[in-house]
């Protein structure tokens, strides 16, 4: 049987993680698998042979992103002609749509079978996108089942393939185990607070979550208030904001044992809130862009749009409470969270809410990935 190709581009933490759970998927049906492309440190010790890092990709705001233009630009040059010239059975954009959409256009048009992993969020703010992703894209792979209905409505390939965190993440979050490992006691209470993976968003949201830290730090005397560090960069720019001194402990990492541990967590919006309701810890959700990016967005965004955060956006209705931009003050972020704090019914009814979620999303997603894409690869090629 002659042995497969699969190009793979991941952005970021989240899309390595993707992307390691989905190769190995798609090689325990196929061990011939050779895979090439942009990848994680997870994804290269996977056996991902690098054209690139994806820490490369790590980018994001639509303006912020301006100055990286010309070193990504000629990033996907290079990739469109190494790829092409490899001649892969199938390329897997995983998330990073704004760099990926561009590159699967390019190959779709010398006849490669092109798959987008994670939906972008065209849905949410730029529902007219989906019409030049039926351009760039064969199928798309949803994490969040409320996606593939809406591109239904455009007759472009979609299936809901489950989020491979749910499936990672125990249903039963390990609360007592979570506590020891962080040296917290069992009766102790504890507030998680995540203020982004990316130095960006902590340079934006950082003064906000640590001002309502020292608030909290005063309301609530005896709490125990932790802050994992998504990399080394992420913590220079939080201790540069004064962390220490709003009684906030810094983590190397660790942020799922801390949300297992947690009572409650504040979280810039993103996956980490998606992590949050998976590890059963209810959170206040918060998200600040830069100024010009914001003011786009704010026109580009869907009237129909109710809410931002994942737990919301799953659960049709407002679950946690979210702040956006100039709302996402220390003192509204401080009022929010410590009315969680002080509310054990609301948090027992969050729980609940959180698991019957993780159920639905917990569906072997990475297995139903690769199968998907399998699927494409015994199918004619769509031309654009």
């Amino acid at each position: 049987m002659k042995g497969l190709r699969i190009a793979v581009v991941a952005g970021e933490a989240s899309g390595d993680q993707l992307g390691v759970a989905l190769m190995e998927a798609l090689r325990a049906r196929r061990p011939d698998i050779e895979f090439r492309g942009v990848a994680g440190p997870k994804m290269r010790t996977a056996g991902c042979q690098l054209l690139a890092a994806a820490e490369e990709l790590a980018v994001m705001g639509l303006f912020e992103v301006l100055g990286h233009l010309p070193r990504l630009w000629l990033l996907r040059r290079r990739l469109v002609r190494e790829l092409a010239a490899w001649q892969p059975d199938v390329f897997v954009g995983i998330d990073a749509p704004a760099f990926n959409l561009g590159l699967a256009a390019q190959l779709k048009q010398r006849g490669l079978r092109t798959v987008q992993y994670v939906s972008p969020q065209v849905w949410a703010w730029r529902p007219g996108r989906v019409r030049h992703m039926a351009d760039s894209v064969d199928r798309v792979l949803c994490l969040l089942p409320f996606e593939p209905p809406f591109y239904a409505e455009h007759a472009l390939p979609a299936e809901f393939v489950g989020h491979p965190l749910a499936d990672q993440i125990p249903l039963q979050p390990q609360r007592d185990a979570a506590r020891a490992a962080l040296g917290l006691a069992a009766d102790a209470r504890v507030l998680a607070v995540l203020p982004g993976s990316r130095r960006g968003e902590v340079q934006r949201l950082g003064p906000d979550f640590i001002s309502a830290a020292r608030s909290l730090a005063a309301r609530h005397p005896g709490l125990q208030m932790l802050a994992p560090m998504a990399s080394p960069g992420v913590r220079v720019e939080f201790e540069r904001q004064d962390a220490a001194v709003a009684g906030l402990r810094l983590l190397d990492g660790q942020a799922r044992t801390l949300l297992q541990a947690a009572d409650v967590a504040l979280v810039a919006s993103g996956t980490a809130t998606l992590e949050a309701l998976l590890c059963g810890c209810p959170l206040v959700a918060a998200y600040r862009f830069g100024t010009l990016t914001s003011v786009l967005l704010q026109q580009l965004r869907s009237a129909d749009l109710k809410h931002f955060s994942l737990p919301n956006l799953l659960a049709g209705e407002t679950l946690v409470p979210e702040f956006f931009q100039n709302q996402a003050t220390g003192e509204a972020l401080a009022g929010s969270i410590s009315a969680l704090l002080d509310d054990a019914p609301r948090r027992g009814q969050l729980q609940q809410r959180f698991l019957e979620i993780h159920r639905q999303l917990r569906c072997d997603g990475a297995v139903r990935a690769a199968d998907a894409i399998l699927r494409l690869m015994n199918s004619p090629v769509r031309r654009p």
